[in-house]
């Protein structure tokens, strides 16, 4: 099913929702429509939100092989919702949505990716390794370390991808998922096969991440790097330079470029994984179906490169709605169109 939504529906009016600060005060009181264990530690060309100004403070959990930097939202018993960013992103593309959730009874979690943010490895003997199966499996241990059963999964560019691997591999604790761009597991032999010029193009910055001073030059220049895409991706989308540097921040753990290069050349086959997900690599090259419910999000602006709905609806078995978010908006569809991003969680679950 096919479905449409306009901008201005997705943009909605933020004066409606309560201060994040009042929000997370009353949380700590409560006990397109183209249809590892835990332990705490508008018209125009151009389009421009105002988001709220900040999350409260990030939590820490041990996870894993991780140390994990997230936010949790909302009532402690209210259905869960785990939210995963994207690459140059972190969690505050989903400020918004994830206050517009919590004020409606979820509650959600927004964990920085492995590289990102607070998130931290346990240990430097660790590989730094960012081949897609690996960031699925950090929120399985986080759901672990968390106690969680089941929930929502929602996200964006790697964070889709994260989701789509997680719902296909352990559909058992993923109870609906909101992917922007659809399917997007892949594998290293896809990876290697040529595409046209005009889409090898969009890949730029992917090659230039497979040579040394692609790694060199992305290391010293994070930020510069990052408001590109951001504008390149969302073409249409007015972001400031206080929006951009809360999330820029993120950029500046120590691991970031090593993840962010490995990702890339992994994906084109010229970097080794670890032999030990050999086996869910190769059921992920199989091209799983996912049975899951699913929404799946594009924005009518989105300037990055993304498959089109028509060819990945196949990939989903279950009860199905595909939405095209109209008015401009780009690739960081969950900060551009918050309120589209919101619901989509909120309908999932009752498709």
């Amino acid at each position: 099913m096919s479905e449409v939504i306009s901008a201005e529906r997705a943009t909605g009016s933020r004066r409606r929702f309560l201060s994040r600060a009042a929000l997370a005060l009353a949380c700590a009181a409560l006990p397109i429509e183209e249809e590892a264990i835990g332990q705490a530690k508008p018209s125009g060309p151009f389009r421009s939100i105002v988001t709220s100004a900040a999350f409260p403070p990030v939590k820490q959990i041990y996870a894993g092989s991780l140390d994990i930097g997230y936010i949790d939202l909302g009532p402690p018993d209210g259905p869960v919702v785990v939210l995963l960013h994207g690459w140059p992103y972190d969690i505050h593309s989903f400020v918004d949505v994830t206050e517009i959730l919590a004020k409606s009874n979820y509650r959600v979690i927004v964990p920085h990716l492995r590289g990102y943010g607070s998130t931290r490895f346990l240990s430097a003997e660790t590989m730094r390794n960012a081949q897609p199966v690996t960031f699925a499996l950090d929120v399985i241990a986080l759901m672990d370390a968390l106690h969680i059963t089941q929930a929502v999964i929602g996200g964006f560019d790697w964070g889709a991808r994260t989701a789509d691997i997680v719902a296909a591999l352990w559909p058992e604790r993923c109870k609906g998922l909101v992917s922007v761009s659809g399917y997007l597991i892949g594998n290293q032999k896809a990876g290697k096969t040529p595409l046209p010029p005009v889409a090898e193009l969009a890949w730029w910055y992917q090659f230039y991440f497979a040579t040394e001073r692609g790694r060199d030059g992305y290391d010293k220049y994070r930020r510069e790097f990052a408001k590109l895409i951001w504008q390149t991706a969302s073409p249409r989308w007015q972001f400031d330079d206080a929006m951009f540097e809360r999330s820029a921040s993120s950029f500046d753990n120590p691991d970031h470029t090593s993840i962010v290069v490995h990702n890339y050349r992994w994906r084109l086959g010229i970097a080794l994984g670890e032999s030990k997900y050999d086996a869910l690599e190769q059921t992920l090259a199989s091209a799983p179906r996912i049975t899951v419910p699913t929404i799946t999000l594009e924005g009518d602006a989105n300037g990055a490169p993304h498959p089109d709905s028509n060819d990945y609806a196949k990939m989903f078995a279950g009860k199905y709605v595909h939405r095209l978010v109209k008015g401009g908006v780009g690739h960081n569809l969950p900060m551009e169109a918050p309120d589209a991003f919101a619901k989509a969680i909120q309908d999932v679950s009752s498709l």
